[in-house]
């Protein structure tokens, strides 16, 4: 997995790649057209001073677990009933909770949405909401798929997800004023809204106004993915029928994954 926003503008990152999980069930529509729905959990992560050199002294960071539920329509171009190898491409509807959380200077972990960094739901700036945990998201995607027999196939993909929300690392908009932020949520809201006192050459905290994040653009996840896939029918016995005949009798009789 690999994010896209304030803190890593590129959009894939190989070196800042983390591991993500997922199982689904699937249910073939036809030969080519399926339905699949499941669960998964990632990482994402990023990091100023990976930014752009004008960005690193604001010296902000950030992780989170995202946890998915997706519902996803997948088209494969041909039959595999027929053929070995195929292209396919997909679209995703998608829930995810998200929890973006930092480290102090003393390596404690801090969780960043409670601290309204940029003065969310203080009444002294009440066109900021708090930001929900839990937002959809649409994916679309596409690979290969390789039947390597009836019963197993495997699938190589790569996917983005497009978010509703630009706090998926905890900046969107621009600084809040400290001496509110210290006066509603304390002094760790405002070491956690500007670290650029934490490294050499440290500038002083910004005026209340500004620019911390940009708004106008909403927070990208994507995979890169390697798929193993299982017939329900297989797992009866393994070792024996691992292959059914190639026929016209099965058509019209679609398998499950």
């Amino acid at each position: 997995m690999n994010y896209q926003g304030d803190l890593q503008p590129s959009s894939f990152e190989f070196d800042r790649s983390h591991f993500k999980l997922s199982i689904w069930v699937r249910k073939n529509l036809t030969n080519k057209l399926s339905l699949r729905g499941g669960i998964g959990q990632g990482t994402l992560a990023a990091a100023d001073k990976y930014n752009r050199d004008y960005l690193q002294p604001r010296n902000l960071s950030f992780k989170t677990k995202i946890q998915e539920a997706f519902v996803t329509l997948d088209f494969t171009l041909f039959d595999l009933t027929q053929y070995k190898i195929s292209p396919f491409v997909y679209g995703d509807f998608i829930l995810f909770h998200y929890n973006p959380f930092s480290y102090d200077e003393k390596g404690n972990k801090i969780y960043l949405q409670p601290l309204s960094t940029e003065g969310q739901g203080l009444a002294d700036y009440p066109d900021r909401k708090v930001y929900k945990l839990t937002q959809p998201a649409l994916g679309f995607g596409g690979g290969l798929k390789f039947a390597i027999n009836d019963n197993i196939r495997l699938s190589i993909d790569a996917s983005q997800k497009k978010t509703f929300t630009d706090y998926l690392d905890d900046v969107s908009t621009s600084y809040a004023d400290q001496g509110k932020l210290l006066a509603a949520k304390g002094q760790t809201s405002v070491d956690m809204a500007y670290r650029g006192d934490e490294v050499v050459n440290p500038k002083p905290y910004p005026n209340e106004g500004e620019q911390r994040g940009t708004p106008t653009e909403m927070d990208w996840y994507y995979h890169f993915g390697l798929s193993v896939e299982i017939n329900f029918s297989a797992i009866k016995n393994p070792f024996s029928g691992m292959s059914f005949p190639r026929g016209n009798s099965r058509r019209g009789c679609p398998r499950v994954f």
